[in-house]
């Protein structure tokens, strides 16, 4: 099953772009034995400002997947369990996996309608560029636990 996080904007050469495209890397060579990956990190800028151009680049780039739209609103898991809820969609024959990380004002309603399952990293809001590089961390995690690797501690 292949993996993306859609981003809206650009990350910047800071840090936490840096730290982003390390745990995708990794995430990428650590799931290829598991049939997940690679992660795929696309930043989507829209011409238009405003959740609704936004919307559209997001659902348009995530036709055909199961989209999981990120939203202070949604729901928070476990490593584990996130780890788990991966399996599961592979193992149920998902071919392609997105993650959409909204701008500066969130997701417009009509992606967290499109969405299959949301995932929050608790109520407080996040930088761009800091959810990205969470989200690719968790990502290269729930590889490791699925693969058994120590790096995951409970």
């Amino acid at each position: 099953m292949k993996l993306a996080i859609l981003a809206i904007g650009r990350p910047g050469r800071g840090p936490e772009a840096e730290l982003a495209v390390d745990y995708a890397a990794r995430a990428s060579a650590a799931g290829r034995p598991l049939g997940l990956g690679p992660l795929d990190l696309i930043d989507l800028e829209p011409k238009k400002t405003g959740k609704v151009p936004e919307a559209e680049l997001i659902l348009t780039a995530a036709e055909g997947a199961h989209l999981i739209a990120c939203d202070e609103r949604g729901k928070t898991f476990s490593s584990r369990a996130f780890a788990d809820h991966i399996a599961r969609l592979r193992d149920q024959g998902e071919r392609r996996l997105v993650f959409a990380i909204g701008g500066a004002d969130g997701l417009d309603a009509s992606v967290r309608s499109a969405a299959r399952s949301t995932l929050a990293f608790g109520p407080q809001t996040w930088p761009h560029a800091l959810a990205r590089a969470m989200l690719a961390e968790q990502l290269y995690r729930a590889v490791t636990i699925l693969s058994g690797s120590p790096y995951h501690r409970d």
